[in-house]
């Protein structure tokens, strides 16, 4: 009897508290490793813009090299103006993402917790009738 106890309560507490925060630490994991890989990709593709535009100054011999140089420097701004603001809608799309599992996973465990607790109560009303009789 005590087992069977030890077991339910067990299940229970699984149900209640360790199922849930295992599915937002799973959740959260995912989030961070997408955020983190979305974060790297862009570090390096400025990283290589910003090496390729130092490689071009070296190659700048005359005054016409120069302007070269300067026209293509406006093109890269404007390239990598383009590629931050995708980049931040990507980040953006990401968030709202991760907000909208989050609220659904907080959702599903509520009402999981509210039968759970109906549930309980049914049978400890049951327990208490026959007890009485």
């Amino acid at each position: 009897m005590f087992n069977a106890n030890f077991d339910k309560s067990t299940k229970q507490f699984d149900d209640m508290f360790m199922s849930p925060l295992r599915a937002f630490s799973a959740l959260s994991i995912d989030y961070s490793e997408k955020l983190i890989g979305a974060q790297m990709e862009l570090t390096k593709s400025y990283a290589d813009a910003s090496m390729a535009q130092a490689r071009a100054l070296l190659e700048v011999k005359d005054s016409e090299g120069l302007q070269n140089f300067v026209k293509e420097q406006q093109e890269t701004v404007k390239t990598l103006g383009e590629r931050l603001q995708n980049d931040t809608q990507k980040v953006v799309e990401l968030n709202q993402d991760f907000a909208k599992k989050s609220q659904e996973l907080a959702e599903t465990n509520a009402k999981k917790g509210q039968e759970m607790a109906e549930t309980n109560a049914k049978s400890a009303s049951e327990a208490m009738q026959k007890s009485a009789k």
